[in-house]
């Protein structure tokens, strides 16, 4: 069901409920005595009033008919579907839970760039819900789920998954995601654990964590040799070895006359 302004011939407005389905790029107001859903008839009288890029599901009128008002506690639908897959099957649950407005993305799962799903955001106010048909059809992963709930959550957006039965609404879906957001965090915490773990048994083997040297132990010797040398100019030496001065600097260190000059061979 649709909310339009009804007009009548008295100018007085009010707001009649249409049951069709209603997209257009030219919004015109049909001029009428009194609403279909009671009984009266439409008449073939149209007023074109404006442009407005959007769809009619998503607006009422103030009674001057000037300004957009947005519909208060939508649910707003987002669909996703890969190349494979049958959109009919979301579009028609999504409307039976009752979206009237359906953002439809033709993307794959591991496809961060997800236009709709941004523009769906952005038509989202404080007290509206977002429904899809599965959770795998919001986020790619759990951490991008747990993301996108969140953030929603912070608006005053509820959240609902028809296939999962989850609604961030109810005591139960808000413990569901709290479990979900410390799944995401416990795995967090294993990663950073086994990074550590790797770390501390290779600095035991005798190796470092982080990039691998440009120098070797051999070259940094040839290096030092060579530096002592005050005819050689610290430029030259990190031109034949590859590296800038500062990294030759930061392997070589400095060299100080009362070194014992170290043999390159």
């Amino acid at each position: 069901m649709i909310a339009l302004p009804g007009i009548a011939f008295g100018g007085q407005a009010e707001v009649c409920i249409y049951p069709e389905k209603i997209t257009l790029d030219d919004l015109f107001f049909i001029r009428q005595t009194r609403c279909p859903e009671n009984g009266g008839s439409w008449t073939d009288q149209k007023m074109a009033f404006g442009t407005f890029r959007t769809s009619i599901a998503e607006l009422t009128f103030s009674s001057s008919f000037n300004t957009p008002v947005p519909l208060p506690n939508q649910r707003i639908g987002y669909a996703r579907v890969s190349p494979k897959d049958q959109l009919d099957l979301q579009r028609d649950a999504l409307q039976q839970a009752g979206c009237h407005v359906i953002y439809e993305e033709a993307a794959s799962g591991k496809n961060a760039v997800r236009p709709e799903l941004e523009q769906c955001r952005k038509a989202l106010r404080t007290g509206d819900t977002l429904v899809v048909w599965r959770l795998d059809r919001l986020g790619r992963s759990l951490p991008d789920l747990v993301q996108i709930v969140a953030a929603l959550e912070r608006s005053g957006i509820g959240f609902e998954s028809l296939t999962e039965k989850i609604e961030t609404g109810s005591a139960a879906g808000k413990l569901v995601f709290d479990v979900f957001a410390a799944l995401v965090e416990f795995e967090r915490n294993l990663i950073r654990e086994r990074t550590y773990a790797g770390l501390a048994a290779a600095r035991a083997r005798g190796r470092s964590g982080g990039r691998k040297p440009k120098l070797n132990e051999k070259q940094v010797r040839e290096i030092k040799a060579l530096l002592r040398d005050p005819d050689i100019q610290v430029a030259d030496v990190a031109r034949r070895y590859g590296v800038s001065r500062t990294t030759l600097y930061k392997h070589v260190g400095a060299i100080t006359p009362q070194e014992k000059p170290v043999s390159p061979h």
